[in-house]
């Protein structure tokens, strides 16, 4: 949920702000300008995250080239990600942050339930997916950060409106400010390092290799 809304208005000049704080980092600078032009896809000025059906079924589609399931539910009748499946009753940047999330997590966590990081926000069985976290505190903190900013920028791949789900998932909370920047930057370069991104800041099909280890408590200042 969005901590701080913007009005549609006020929106243009607060995205040309953080992109000038980006002149000296050319990548982050490209990722960001290709979330920053899906403003032009933007239908409703209330800012809220898309509900159209040409979006979901755009978004399912996508998943499956993924190889992920699809079960035909809200996650509330169980789970975002039961392991095989995505429950795609829910908003279609919901259901393309899933993509994120099987990009990012380690190998072993692909098939386990929410992949091992405790129930979302939209998990109905929730004690059951809490049961099966294996990330905790700050690294969860950071795979989340990984997973929400590559599905983001698969909506912008595919012409959907991510500059949504960046406004309600808080990247432009703290706007210019040099703490907002280096979390952006940071999250860029290490999904660029590890393949998940090219030089053009697009995103790549590539899943993640690497452990928790490696691939988490470097990030995570460990």
């Amino acid at each position: 949920m969005i901590l701080t809304p913007i009005a549609l208005p006020d929106l243009p000049t607060a995205l040309e702000q953080f992109d000038l704080c980006l002149d000296d980092q050319p990548l982050a600078q490209k990722a960001f300008r290709r979330i920053a032009a899906t403003l032009a896809h933007v239908e409703d000025e209330t800012l809220e995250l898309s509900q159209n059906p040409r979006h979901q079924a755009e978004a399912v589609a996508l998943i499956r080239t993924f190889g992920m399931g699809v079960l035909e539910q809200p996650p509330t009748s169980g789970y975002t990600w039961d392991g095989q499946a995505v429950a795609v009753q829910m908003e279609p940047s919901v259901i393309i942050h899933e993509i994120g999330h099987l990009q990012v997590c380690a190998p072993e966590r692909r098939t386990a339930l929410d992949f091992g990081l405790g129930a979302g926000p939209e998990t109905g069985c929730r004690s059951e997916a809490d049961q099966a976290m294996t990330v905790h505190g700050v690294e969860r903190e950071m795979e989340e950060a990984l997973a929400s900013l590559q599905g983001i920028l698969w909506e912008a791949e595919v012409n959907q409106p991510a500059i949504l789900a960046f406004l309600e998932q808080n990247w432009l909370e703290g706007g210019a400010n040099t703490q907002n920047k280096a979390h952006f930057v940071k999250i860029v370069t290490h999904l660029h390092r590890f393949g998940l991104l090219d030089d053009h800041g697009r995103p790549t099909r590539a899943l993640r290799e690497a452990d928790d280890a490696t691939f988490l408590t470097p990030l995570c200042g460990g």
